[in-house]
């Protein structure tokens, strides 16, 4: 067989390879990631199903850094085509999609979200910590009499007598979160450096990294899963416990729940749009360019998400607890991810 013969059988076969896979492609969108970030990618999916002919997509909640693992394993019908996110992607998650040839990303910030502490609404005191008192309650390391030891803190009152006398029990997201990472990076750190121990030995950013991150494991914190309804369903049974999640969920079950104020502030659309409310964070999703006009209804789908119906202040995904960005952010982020605009590498 000759060259020429020899390629143009090679041509045709690959032909007809790609064929058979694209016959055999999957026609639905796929998304992985965060939990917090789930319910608004969950109502934007519902409203393109409804306005479109193309099948519903197929959202998964995974958490943050779950997705990330999964959105960067490869480029193909195989593999998710967006992936949400309730903090940036990583110098090392984006490495690790770059290795594996998902080298064209788009990062779509899409609003706000506050990390909510929340409690029974059958709990009748009226809840109001510092960031402080988070950390001294749920971190594995406090300075005790000038000490820094283990945890000794059982009861919310040992900290503060003019908290209640119940054990402290808390249930957070575990360490594959993101909101577990904005939590220990807003809360913990925040709090860490506000006990007189800390500022008084003149501790630096790096010595609170290295020893303010840990949350304590010998019961008072339960890591409770990527699922934060089945935080919900926890609270609700037990009155005297409290559950860490995002402002969304608390939204979504203010008849069951009300937020633990911080530091005086209560958490809501205006304290944290203004930056009053202290625990508060961006929220992204990311998109494989290389799907764009390969997965069935995948542009259309990012085109129903970047849409003032959804984004905008009075949208419906600020209907579920969003907070909306500013109009000159929002048309910002709109023109980068309707144009496909790649991410640079995050820094280190």
């Amino acid at each position: 067989m000759t060259n020429l013969k020899l390629s143009a059988s090679v041509a045709a076969l690959a032909l007809v390879s790609a064929t058979a896979v694209a016959a055999q492609g999957r026609d639905a969108i796929r998304i992985v990631g965060s939990s917090t970030v789930f319910p608004y990618t969950q109502a934007v999916a519902e409203q393109f199903s409804s306005s479109t002919d193309f099948p519903s997509p197929v959202v998964e909640s995974t958490g943050t850094g779950g997705g990330m693992q999964i959105f960067c394993e490869g480029i193909g019908e195989a593999h998710p085509d967006i992936t949400g996110a309730s903090r940036g992607m990583t110098a090392g998650e984006f490495e690790l999609c770059q290795q594996n040839g998902v080298e064209s990303i788009t990062q779509a910030n899409i609003g706000s979200d506050g990390l909510s502490i929340a409690i029974s609404r059958d709990n009748e005191f009226d809840w109001d910590l510092s960031l402080a008192e988070v950390y001294q309650a749920l971190a594995a390391q406090v300075p005790v009499d000038g000490e820094w030891v283990d945890n000794p803190y059982t009861m919310w009152n040992e900290i503060n007598s003019d908290l209640p006398e119940v054990e402290i029990l808390a249930y957070g997201p575990p360490p594959t979160s993101g909101t577990r990472d904005a939590f220990v990076e807003l809360a913990m750190h925040a709090g860490c450096e506000e006990l007189p121990y800390v500022q008084e030995g003149g501790f630096d950013g790096d010595w609170v990294e290295e020893n303010c991150s840990r949350m304590r494991q010998d019961g008072p914190f339960v890591e409770a899963g990527e699922n934060d309804n089945l935080i919900v369903q926890r609270l609700t049974a037990d009155a005297n416990a409290v559950g860490i999640f995002g402002y969304s969920f608390l939204f979504e079950n203010q008849d069951a729940l009300k937020a633990v104020s911080i530091n005086g502030v209560q958490p809501d659309p205006d304290t944290i749009a203004s930056g009053d409310y202290p625990i508060s964070r961006p929220l992204y999703f990311y998109v494989k360019n290389a799907h764009r006009g390969v997965i069935p209804g995948l542009n259309e789908f990012i085109e129903e998400y970047m849409s003032e119906d959804a984004m905008a202040p009075g949208g419906y995904l600020t209907e579920r607890g969003m907070v909306a960005l500013s109009d000159e952010r929002r048309a910002e982020v709109q023109e980068n991810v309707l144009n496909g605009a790649e991410m640079e590498a995050p820094a280190e």
